[in-house]
């Protein structure tokens, strides 16, 4: 019997796969537990149409993201930092004071988590990526100033 599975099921395989198994396994452990669904043309169709609409979504996520990196390359976000005597820096500039200093300074929100840098322990110029889609990473052009 051929089955639609609608969970990941060990051994057997991964969710929106066709897989054949012996009848009684199919129908009285698979579709018993709802794990999957006899393989039909209504089936089939329901399937297709899911990974119609999965497939739109993900195109959707891409698009905002291309946009957002767009929006992050014409942007400089300008951080402040503690000057001691002799030019000696106190501290760093953290991914989380950078996400803070985007937010109020261009209004645009990035999760500190998605920020890809070390800190920064000197004034000066920097570059810090942002992973905001498997596809996409933008370059954010951070300048560390004395406060």
């Amino acid at each position: 019997m051929e089955v639609i599975l609608l969970q990941d099921v060990k051994n057997v395989g991964k969710a929106d796969d066709i897989v054949t198994l012996s009848d009684g396994y199919a129908r009285n452990v698979i579709i018993k537990k709802g794990l999957g669904v006899e393989k039909t043309p209504k089936a089939l169709q329901d399937l297709k149409y899911k990974k119609k609409v999965e497939a739109e979504k993900a195109a959707e996520l891409l698009a905002e993201a291309k946009d957002m990196a767009a929006k992050l390359a014409a942007t400089t976000v300008k951080c402040k930092i503690k000057i001691g005597e002799n030019g000696r820096v106190f501290g760093a500039v953290s991914a989380k004071e950078v996400a803070e200093a985007l937010k109020a300074q261009a209004g645009l929100e990035v999760d500190k988590k998605k920020l890809v840098m070390q800190p920064f322990k000197n004034m000066g110029n920097f570059t810090a990526g942002v992973k905001l889609h498997p596809e996409v990473t933008a370059e954010l052009k951070v300048v560390v100033e004395e406060e």
